[in-house]
């Protein structure tokens, strides 16, 4: 059997148990690639060259080496190339050259998951046991180090927050390669740098992977962090060369230069083998014997067909990996498949698993060494394991929805074939108007270039805090202040009494502690922790920013295929307490939201329709939960008293005037569906001219906006200050509202189903909506738009 048909071959026996035909829309063969080989550099350390041959890599990839190359260099460098493509050894090479050349050398690697960075720790400490028990001390004629002399210990190690604290000393004192990640960079290390002295001063490397993971405000908070980094080795006398590794993406030395804070160099030609792959698009079947909202059509959910392909997959022996959207959609895609696959072969029931964030940190390192080993034939998993993780040998790759990137796809998809071998992506649709999109126009997918990143360290929302930061670390001078463009964040910082100025910079007040206030990710605030209220048992974590939404009281939360129920949410205590229990129902909380704006940066009118791009607040508020039957009937609605939490952030938004509605067909009680309906589709559609996806932004429309006197379409940024989202929005705005228009004009429901205008995450229950009324608004602003050439 040829590389390719394996890949067509599991195809045709997943279509041969789905429910009609039709539910294939597109499928493609990609055929392989050759491997080009370059030589080892002169200037390597011999005993790392020969550690990396008895792994099983006779030569490097030509990238590898011109990686390397620029490194040892002294250039900052990164790499830029698909999944499985070796990039880890483009930074091994120059590092560990550099550790063992020079005994009192140091290396920092920092990784946006604690699963990466145990993974790379792995594949580092074997490399290190094997230059350590076998090498001879010997080195390049050109290094000034002794041939005979014993290699010295570089011993490894992890210090994030699972590293237990008794074990944190050891690594500062005996540790030359510490890998972590920018939340304990932030903490513990830039926080108590005068501990890790040593460490900084003699540090010659910083190792950033996955950097293109690295966006929106978290981008822009590791951005920040690095510069801090930068700026406190120089103080003790460092200069380290950053090698950064990213997937696929657009523009990846300008993103890398925008993280790093210096020019970095590029190194995108992949010359790494790969296996011929099977991409099929597939859109779940309509359920007929199921109405939704209005009589809408239902379709199966995208997590109910994707677990019936894995359990079909694992039954025919392929190792499947499903990428599941939530955590929650994770562990029910995990159960249902491993109960589908049990009434196939018995056996297989225990061979399915989930795997997701929140997890304690026991419960992750046993299922990664389960999928590693083969105990595992299926997991369905949250983006946890998109990025970097070694699982070698994988068959096929289950994507339960558009993961909002083109760059996370591919990404996703390269998990599978990882040894060559051909192998096949299904990319099932979810219901909402991008994936059928996407899934009925396939040159939007698989002929479209990766994305740039989106980072903005000028944010003055992350900018403020982290500055402070700095402050805290060594006092500030004008340079910094000015490089940075940040006179006014550092005025206002004076102002509210947290900075001081003197003649030679800004210092810190004597009661500030910012570290622990600075939320670098975005979500939220703490960790609320989830506990059995029976037992005592700690469950997991989910930020206080989620947790009104996902565990307020009466929610259903499953864990590890056990299902729990919310009996009581504290925020100020930080806690969730449950009990098991396994009901027939599932629960979805709705908010009220309402929008001010507090300034508006740009303006422009063509005709009736006025676009903006605006600061705003937005106001969130749980107001209680819908209990929905497996079937999708709505068994009721409890009502909810939860705090509200506000938003300060960036929007992009158009008005209209009742007139152009009016002459659009629209009567005025048809204004709050379209609308409505309008916003929806927008936001479903925005990543397909954005970095985000819909889990990223929110929006807000009404009939008669307090601030503006007439109809209003908000789409904003869920981030605090923003996140370059909705002004991407609104330098595009007409292609993305030409691509929302044709969405929901195609979809075949007659009055609006969530493959177009219907939302998984609407706090008002999808209600009021008008699919025909959002198509007539829609091609109304769109003309006047094109009217005015913008």
């Amino acid at each position: 059997m040829t590389a390719t048909s394996f890949g067509r071959e599991l195809l045709d026996h997943v279509l041969a148990g789905a429910a009609a035909p039709e539910v294939l829309t597109h499928a493609v063969d990609l055929p392989g690639r050759e491997a080009r080989h370059a030589s080892w550099p002169q200037w390597a350390h011999l005993d790392v060259v020969a550690a990396l041959q008895s792994t099983g890599i006779p030569r490097p990839w030509l990238h590898q080496a011109a990686v390397a190359e620029h490194a040892y260099a002294g250039r900052h460098v990164v790499v830029s190339t698909g999944t499985a493509s070796g990039k880890s050894l483009g930074y091994h090479l120059p590092v560990l050259s550099a550790l063992y050349t020079d005994p009192r050398a140091t290396a920092l690697y920092l990784s946006p998951t604690k699963a990466l960075g145990a993974d790379q720790l792995r594949a580092v400490s074997a490399l290190c046991r094997e230059i350590e028990s076998t090498g001879t001390g010997a080195v390049p004629a050109a290094s000034p180090a002794s041939h005979d002399s014993p290699v010295a210990s570089v011993n490894p190690a992890s210090y994030d927050g699972d590293t237990p604290r008794e074990v944190r000393e050891w690594v500062r004192v005996h540790s030359r390669w510490v890998f972590t990640n920018p939340d304990m960079l932030h903490l513990g290390l830039l926080g108590g740098h005068a501990k890790w002295s040593r460490f900084f001063r003699r540090l010659r490397f910083v190792v950033i992977d996955e950097c293109h993971s690295y966006r929106g405000v978290f981008g822009s908070n590791v951005a920040l962090i690095v510069r801090r980094l930068r700026r406190l080795c120089a103080r003790f006398g460092a200069a380290p060369v950053f090698v950064l590794a990213s997937a696929t993406t657009s523009q990846s030395g300008a993103a890398a230069s925008r993280l790093v804070g210096a020019d970095v160099v590029e190194v995108t030609d992949d010359a790494s083998p790969r296996g011929p792959r099977t991409v099929a698009l597939w859109e779940p079947p309509l359920l007929p014997e199921v109405t939704g909202e209005n009589g809408a059509p239902v379709r199966r959910s995208a997590g109910a067909e994707a677990a019936r392909i894995m359990a079909d997959l694992v039954v025919e022996g392929a190792r499947t990996l499903t990428f599941v959207r939530s955590r929650r959609g994770a562990e029910i895609t995990a159960l249902t498949a491993a109960g589908l696959a049990g009434e196939a072969v018995p056996e297989l029931a225990d061979s399915i698993a989930a795997y997701r964030a929140g997890y304690l940190a026991d419960d992750r390192r046993a299922l990664e060494a389960a999928l590693a080993d083969g105990a595992l034939l299926g997991v369905a998993t949250t983006n946890a394991l998109e990025l970097g993780v070694d699982i070698a040998g994988l068959d096929a790759v289950v994507v339960a929805g558009y993961p909002g990137t083109v760059a996370s796809f591919w990404q996703q998809a390269g998990r599978a074939g990882r040894r060559g071998q051909g192998s096949l992506v299904v990319l099932v649709a979810r219901g909402d108007p991008l994936d059928t999109y996407l899934v009925h126009h396939p040159r939007a997918l698989l002929e479209r270039p990766v994305e740039a990143t989106v980072t903005d360290p000028a944010n003055p929302y992350v900018l403020g805090p982290q500055l402070l930061c700095a402050a805290v670390e060594s006092p500030l001078t004008a340079a910094e202040v000015a490089e940075l463009g940040a006179d006014g964040v550092v005025a206002a910082l004076v102002d509210d009494g947290l900075l001081r100025r003197r003649r030679d910079g800004w210092y810190p007040t004597a009661d500030v502690r910012p570290h622990g206030e600075v939320d670098i990710r975005g979500s939220g605030g703490r960790e609320v922790a989830i506990v059995d209220a029976e037992t005592g048992r700690l469950l997991g974590t989910v930020d206080s920013g989620r947790a009104p939404a996902t565990i307020h009281p009466g929610a259903v939360h499953i864990h590890q295929g056990e299902s729990f129920v919310v009996d009581e949410l504290d925020l100020d205590d930080g806690v969730a307490l449950v009990h098991a229990e396994e009901p027939d129902w599932t629960t979805h909380a709705r908010e009220d939201t309402s929008i001010e704006i507090t300034e508006v940066h740009a303006r422009e009118s063509f005709g009736a329709v006025t676009v903006a791009s605006v600061s705003v607040e937005v106001t969130h508020q749980v107001v209680g939960f819908l209990r929905t039957l497996r079937s999708g009937e709505v068994l009721d609605q409890v009502d909810l008293d939860m705090p509200p939490g506000v938003l300060p952030t960036r929007a992009v938004m158009y008005t209209v005037t009742p007139e152009l509605l009016t002459d659009a067909g629209l009567a005025d009680a048809d204004f709050p569906g379209a609308l409505h309906a309008a916003e929806h589709a927008a936001i479903g559609l925005l990543p397909l001219v954005a970095t985000c996806d819909r889990w990223d932004i929110g929006g807000v429309s009404t009939a008669l906006h307090a601030d503006t006197g007439l109809p209003t379409v908000f789409v904003y940024d869920g981030h605090p200050g923003g996140a370059g989202f909705a002004d991407r929005g609104h330098a595009e705005l007409t292609r993305w509202l030409r691509a929302t228009h044709d969405a929901v004009a195609a979809c075949e429901c007659a009055s609006g189903c969530p493959s177009c205008i219907q939302s998984p995450k609407c706090g008002n229950g999808n209600e009021p909506l008008s699919k025909a009324g959002a198509v007539a608004l829609l091609r109304a602003v769109l003309s006047e738009l094109g009217r005015g050439q913008r």
